[in-house]
């Protein structure tokens, strides 16, 4: 689904997040063509995206789970799949509300009846799983279905996003000096600002093409770049909270499936609402 096959925001170049090894590179390369090649079979991309919102449900409830707490994983996957189902067929805004509803009620009920204790945080960390992994990455399920333009769009938020981590790694690398955050401290203003920068230039180029005006690539590039790195933070945040270095060990030489695509969960949506900003998408 990524045409990066390195990490986030910027890294000094005297302590680099991982090497860049010729495993690395292949894994990297071998997750975007199969993701960019399933964005042109929507079935095949839908499964793709169930597939990574498991895998990161998955690591996102053994993060939980060092803290003390775990998630009801079999409602949480259920619920995602969902959002992720009704997203597909065009029927989410119907029954999201029905959704959120039945999935309080799940988790609270499993937890209270197939769990002993911390009912209360079991289902809160249930119910943020859920609309932190599935409900984001519905995001990418709709903006493949937008008429006329889904294919070119899916594509357009997937490379905004990959460039916002080659390019802050890159400039890092060789110009990062600043750190950007106590957060995640191997991250520059250098490196965020050259990924915003490189991301942008690519959304105007695409606003080209979709003969759109430069001024509407530039907002949708800077603002699904700053919060594709907002996310990567985030995600950052969580595992330095959970006192861990990765999320998982499930993509060679990326770590887990949620440290490969933390920046893809708010960049979804915020590259969604970027469209309905300029008027792409009708405010319904």
């Amino acid at each position: 689904m990524t045409a990066a096959s390195v990490r986030a925001a910027g890294t000094p170049a005297a302590t680099p997040a991982r090497p860049l090894s010729a495993r690395r590179i292949a894994v990297g390369l071998g997750l975007a063509a199969v993701g960019l090649g399933l964005v042109a079979w929507p079935p095949g991309f839908a499964l793709l995206v169930e597939t990574i919102a498991i895998g990161a449900l998955w690591e996102l409830g053994k993060l939980a789970e060092r803290k003390g707490v775990a998630i009801e994983f079999t409602v949480a996957a259920v619920a995602s799949t969902a959002f992720l189902g009704l997203t597909y067929f065009g029927a989410i805004k119907r029954f999201e509300s029905d959704l959120l509803s039945l999935t309080i009620v799940a988790a609270m009920v499993s937890a209270t009846f197939l769990r002993r204790g911390q009912q209360l945080m079991r289902s809160a960390f249930t119910l943020l799983g859920v609309l932190y992994i599935g409900k984001l990455l519905s995001y990418f399920i709709a903006i493949r279905a937008l008429p006329g333009i889904g294919v070119v769009a899916t594509v357009m938020v997937i490379f905004i996003i990959a460039l916002t981590d080659i390019g802050a790694m890159a400039i890092g690398t060789r110009f990062g000096r600043t750190p950007l955050t106590s957060l995640s401290p191997r991250k520059t203003v250098e490196g965020a600002v050259g990924g915003l920068l490189v991301a942008t230039l690519a959304a105007v180029g695409f606003a080209l093409y979709l003969h759109w005006g430069w001024v509407e690539g530039t907002i949708v590039g800077v603002l699904t770049s700053f919060a594709a790195q907002a996310g990567d933070v985030v995600e950052s945040a969580l595992k330095r909270d959970a006192k861990v270095k990765d999320a998982g060990t499930a993509i060679g030489g990326h770590g887990g499936v949620l440290d490969r695509f933390d920046s893809y969960l708010f960049g979804g949506i915020t590259f969604y609402f970027a469209l309905v900003l300029i008027g792409k998408i009708p405010l319904v």
